[in-house]
């Protein structure tokens, strides 16, 4: 194990000094992310080709797909994510868990066995359940990689563009996306598959797959769960990882003296650093590493929430102030680039980035789940988006506004070149030390999120490439270097990219959630009946 361990981690090395340091008038981290958006730049351009509907207003394409698909599923699930809401907690609660006393599930036979056993990744989410786990391990843990940077960094970035009214459809999105999320995450488990072991192997990939054949879309459900898992590789090297260590990186400069920090002009390094650490886990398997992070990683999130409720509290005569600028600046979109439909951009796109509702990378977590009735989980899932966006990223919003009523913090309609510094700064004109606590947060969130993307990823790479040893550590090294140019890359370059293709997912997923949501709909049903007896 340490052999093989030792001998990929001297690759990721060998790989790094391959790079000319010796680039002439640039250094190594400005090299890093000329080249970086040189060949990716097509792609974000692709992704977010906007449709002209007048001289002034543009809409990506893909927004559109999102907000008319998480539409589609509010209505056609009557309204799932208001009137299941409390039933959702309920089954966090345990309430209804006599409804599954048998809980075994059956080896699916198209699964084939990996050569030496369970794949200790999925242990973050299977738990100690051979392949199973409750509703609320299976929650905690796909929040483990959505909550975190895209509500610390994301948010001051949609608010910088978008102004204060971008919250609002922030908070929208948050709202329709428990829809989606439901749709995609019943699936998740309804065609999942668990092998001898119990490894759990689940997902848009398999639900495009297998739900598109019993529907007689066979060849259409063969080409989007390509599609998708390819996507989702991309996804997991650009939000799942390049968009965490950029931060990450940019927190412990901003800590430790800014542009006199001692680590200035060396992201590369501090990167070249964590994929090491983040080596160590998911190449090594050492697990353990990734349990302690699971307990303090909701242990940050608590404390970062307590600031922000403090803030909010020593604050509260401004809020009233706070939600006049967010509703009127929803409407109006005055100073902002394309008005209101700039400001709604805005929002929606933060919004999917931050809770990932219709992406389908949450449905791989949820698939692991303990239980005989897929809807169950699917109303779970709906919680998320309002924990993380309605709940997380409102009071984030909130302390930005109010402690910006100078414009000390930020411009509106001017882009913010980095998130996490802007919103650390708005917290230290309350609390002048707490900078260095969300120094820690973000990098532990970073680092977190990191693990959590890289079982997401491996899923689409083996379901691509196959379950050998061989596939896996490819996959590992590789997604390891992504952690090196992430740091050494500007946010501009890594957020386009992250975003581009976080939306390329959401694209042969919603198809299918869209073909596929009579399936849910039953399934929805049959659990209903069985709560009510």
């Amino acid at each position: 194990m340490f052999g093989k361990l030792k001998s990929n981690l001297l690759l990721i090395l060998g790989l790094i000094s391959t790079i000319n340091i010796q680039a002439q008038d640039m250094g190594l981290d400005k090299k890093i992310d000329q080249i970086f958006g040189d060949y990716t730049g097509w792609f974000v351009n692709l992704i977010f080709y906007s449709i002209p509907f007048s001289e002034e207003i543009q809409v990506p394409w893909v927004l559109i797909v999102l907000v008319m698909g998480a539409l589609y599923f509010t209505v056609y699930f009557n309204f799932i994510n208001i009137k299941g809401f409390f039933t959702s907690i309920n089954i966090v609660r345990g309430k209804y868990d006599d409804l599954e006393k048998d809980k075994n599930v059956e080896v699916s036979k198209s699964v084939s066995t990996t050569e030496d056993g369970d794949n200790p990744d999925t242990i973050r989410v299977e738990g100690d359940h051979e392949g199973e786990v409750s509703h609320f391990q299976a929650l905690t843990a796909a929040l483990s990689a959505t909550v975190g940077l895209g509500n610390i960094a994301g948010v001051a970035v949609a608010i910088s563009i978008g102004g204060p009214g971008a919250t609002f459809w922030m908070i929208l999105a948050g709202l329709m996306g428990m829809a989606s999320k439901f749709t995609e995450c019943t699936l998740g488990v309804k065609y999942r598959e668990i092998d001898a072991n119990g490894t759990v192997y689940g997902g848009p990939m398999y639900y495009l797959k297998k739900g598109l054949h019993a529907k007689g879309f066979t060849g259409l459900g063969k080409v989007l769960s390509v599609v998708f898992a390819i996507m989702c590789i991309g996804g997991s090297f650009g939000g799942g990882n390049m968009f965490q260590s950029n931060q990450a990186f940019t927190m412990f400069q901003n800590v430790t003296g800014g542009e006199a920090s001692f680590v200035n002009g060396y992201g590369w390094l501090f990167g070249l650093v964590m994929s090491v650490l983040v080596g160590i886990v998911i190449i090594g398997g050492i697990k353990k590493i990734a349990k302690v992070t699971d307990k303090i990683v909701p242990f940050m999130v608590v404390i970062y929430v307590i600031a922000a409720l403090g803030i909010l509290f020593m604050n509260a005569s401004l809020i009233p102030s706070a939600f006049a600028q967010i509703f009127e600046g929803a409407f109006s979109g005055v100073g902002i680039a394309g008005g209101t439909i700039g400001v709604l951009v805005q929002g929606f796109r933060r919004a999917a980035f931050s809770n990932e509702a219709g992406v389908g990378s949450a449905s791989i977590a949820h698939a692991a789940v303990k239980t005989k009735y897929a809807a169950s989980e699917g109303l779970v899932a709906l919680l998320e988006p309002f924990i993380d966006t309605v709940l997380v990223c409102t009071m984030t919003a909130l302390v930005l506004i109010i402690t910006n009523q100078d414009g000390s913090i930020m411009q509106y309609g001017t882009e913010i070149s980095q998130g996490v510094e802007v919103t650390s700064n708005a917290f230290a004109s309350v609390f002048a030390w707490f900078p260095y606590v969300l120094a820690l947060a973000v990098i532990l969130f970073a680092f977190s999120t990191m693990i959590s993307w890289s079982y997401y990823g491996f899923q689409a790479w083996s379901y691509l490439f196959g379950r050998t040893k061989k596939v896996e550590y490819t996959y590992k090294v590789i997604f390891c270097l992504f952690v090196i140019v992430g740091a050494a890359s500007s946010l501009n370059s890594v957020i386009n990219f992250s975003d581009a293709m976080i939306f390329a997912m959401m694209v042969p997923n919603m198809i299918g959630l869209f073909l596929l949501a009579p399936v849910v709909k039953e399934e929805l049903k049959k659990y209903l009946i069985k709560i009510k007896g």
